[in-house]
């Protein structure tokens, strides 16, 4: 052995030490991924679920790092494709016993400068659980579209909330549409299960009374409301991309997913379609910070601190979510900077009665 063998063996431990953590890694995201997917899965009995889900991670983990045969990383290997292969067979559906509040899918019918939306929400509350349902069709006109405003709503402190936007018309009240999981009737919201194509996906349109009172009235959510700083052609863009997603689900259901499928992520990817220019941020992914991430981008009020911003952008709970669309419109915005033009005075919204889900 030379004197430069040795130097040269230690030189290589790192770079073995760092495969076997690299390995390490990926082999547990694997076992990971099969064990969540086997205990999210269609199958309706929770102990079959359970007991397949300990199963596959018990096997994993013996066959991986417990025992040098051979068969046992190719039986894992072969268990793995066999999960893949289930999971590929999973689809999303319109035809599921939804949740009332995401029973119907909205529907948009585009004449010129006309459009005719369907399926937009309106429900009277009287508790979060409580409440009367009522979808109506709402119409408005792209050259009446003047502007954005983006909501961040909070159930909890912390980098995670839920965002959503208001086009703004001239003429006409602003209208909501928020990209959430679509839950069926006995489904709550979890986080971890929405990336193993546990809930479908819907944009929800309606009046801002409903998407956003009954965050600050009856869920206790703080709710901040922002005037994005975009031009009349922009949001309008935007809108229409908005659109033509709200088509496109309608006609054929797609899976929420919490990275890649969700409410700022597309918000963003809509936004990159309408002409934004701008980098991933992983702010897009923690979403409670990304009005921060905005009024950095100087896409909110530059004249103020963000925090007296932010302070000002909170839309108070006394605002009450039994007003008319038009006056609870105006008065969650009465002390944001930038909200110009101002919602249009007396304009109620252009609706028919739709009913509500069978």
């Amino acid at each position: 052995m030379t004197p430069d063998e040795p130097r040269a063996d230690g030189r290589r431990r790192p770079v073995r030490r760092l495969f076997r953590i690299v390995r390490g890694i990926v082999l547990g995201l694997v076992v990971a991924w099969g064990t969540l997917a086997l205990w999210y899965s269609t199958l309706p009995w929770t102990e079959v679920r359970l007991a397949l889900a300990v199963a596959f991670a018990a096997f994993g983990i013996w066959a991986l790092w417990f025992t040098h045969r051979r068969w046992a990383r190719w039986a894992f290997a072969a268990l793995y494709l066999l999960v893949l292969f289930g999971w590929s067979f999973v689809r999303p559906s319109h035809d599921r016993e939804w949740r009332p509040e995401v029973a119907v899918m909205p529907r948009a019918y585009v004449d010129g400068d006309r459009v005719r939306i369907t399926g937009v929400r309106d429900f009277d509350y009287r508790s979060r659980d409580d409440f009367t349902v009522r979808y109506e069709e709402r119409e408005v006109l792209l050259s009446d579209l003047v502007g954005v405003d983006f909501f961040i709503s909070y159930w909890k402190p912390g980098p995670i909330g839920h965002t959503f936007v208001s086009f703004v018309f001239e003429n006409a009240p602003p209208l909501n549409v928020s990209i959430e999981t679509r839950p069926e009737a006995h489904e709550g919201y979890d986080p971890l299960a929405s990336m193993f194509k546990k809930y479908e996906l819907i944009y929800v349109v309606g009046e801002e009374r409903d998407i956003v009172g009954v965050r600050t009235n009856f869920r206790g959510e703080d709710v901040y409301v922002y005037r994005l700083r975009v031009s009349a052609e922009g949001a309008r863009r935007l809108f229409e991309v908005y659109l033509e997603r709200i088509n496109e689900l309608a006609d054929r259901a797609e899976f929420y997913h919490l990275l890649s499928n969700s409410c700022t992520i597309n918000i963003v990817r809509y936004a990159n379609v309408a002409g934004r220019v701008g980098a991933l941020d992983i702010r897009h992914v923690l979403n409670g910070w990304i009005d921060r991430y905005f009024y950095n981008a100087r896409l909110l009020v530059a004249e103020l601190p963000f925090a007296e911003l932010r302070r000002r952008s909170r839309v108070s709970e006394a605002v009450s979510a039994s007003e008319d669309p038009v006056e609870f419109a105006k008065d969650i915005r009465a002390t944001v900077p930038g909200m110009t033009p101002p919602i249009p005075p007396d304009s109620p919204p252009s609706t028919v009665p739709s009913g509500g889900p069978p």
